[in-house]
């Protein structure tokens, strides 16, 4: 098959492009600088010379807070620009795999979401990629699957491991809190079941849960990351109220599928390869 992934320079994108080689796939990738998925004549003559079988639409606004400050632009990618891609793979005769989040949810439930609750963002950054899971469904009706994961985390950008890292490097003491509950999703995991989906017969229509397994707050990620690097830190809770963001995050965005999803591995096992990646980088 053709795999078109837009986004290609992201942590998510990177990884989807490795896969898809991996499986065997003919593969195109498209940075931001490539294709602005903003540009929606853009998206379609590109996509159309590409000829793909499956477009990946990896291209997104990711910086949460920064939503908040900008709303227009984040909608701008995530909503429309989500849009123009699916619309776009459609007119080419491609399906699309669109990938959203946990933050369309407002956190508020005490067992894992799965595709039929209710959503209630609580964000603008949420808002916004739930804007784009209307758009790409309005654009290629009966030929996308959105895919909905949670706290991304990969060797090919910033992320969380990275920054706690650093941080831990740098200080005696960290503070994280430990009252947002979620499933940690390695990139390199995501990615392979990304391809896996784009590649059945009959690719799933509509909205699809797949992350990490296991649950944890971001304390007890963070504890992790820090004894898996070998770090001296000490590594301490807080609540969101002591530390507070300009966005609101989801207190609780488990996120599980009642549905034919693939089943990711324990957020664990994505965090030791996570930390043989970036370890084996920076050995050369």
């Amino acid at each position: 098959m053709r795999f078109v992934i837009t986004g290609a320079a992201g942590m998510l994108g990177q990884d989807v492009a490795a896969a898809a080689k991996g499986a065997g796939h003919d593969v195109v990738t498209l940075t931001r600088g490539e294709l602005d998925i903003v540009d929606r004549a853009a998206a379609e003559a590109t996509l159309r010379d590409a000829r793909p079988d499956v477009v990946v639409n990896c291209a997104a606004w990711t910086n949460v807070d920064g939503a908040e400050s900008s709303p227009a632009d984040a909608l701008s990618v995530n909503g429309t620009g989500a849009g123009n891609v699916a619309r776009a793979a459609a007119a080419a005769g491609a399906w699309t795999v669109h990938v959203s989040t946990d933050y369309v949810f407002d956190g508020t439930k005490r067992e894992p979401y799965v595709e039929s609750d209710p959503i209630g963002p609580v964000s603008e950054y949420g808002r916004s990629k739930l804007a784009g899971e209307h758009e790409v469904a309005d654009s290629a009706p009966g030929r996308h699957t959105t895919v909905r994961s949670s706290w991304l985390f990969g060797a090919g950008g910033p992320c969380f491991p990275a920054t706690i890292i650093r941080l831990a490097g740098e200080r005696d003491e960290l503070k994280v809190v430990d009252d947002q509950i979620g499933c940690p999703t390695f990139t390199g995991h995501l990615a392979q079941a990304l391809v896996e989906l784009a590649a059945r017969e009959s690719p799933p229509v509509g909205v699809l849960h797949v992350a990490g397994g296991g649950t944890c707050s971001w304390y007890e990620f963070a504890r992790e990351i820090v004894a898996a690097a070998g770090v001296s830190c000490e590594v301490q809770t807080c609540s969101t109220a002591e530390m507070p963001r300009l966005a609101t995050r989801p207190a609780y965005s488990v996120l599980r599928s009642e549905r034919d999803a693939p089943e990711l591995p324990d957020w664990r096992r994505g965090l030791a390869q996570y930390m043989a990646l970036t370890r084996a980088v920076s050995a050369i």
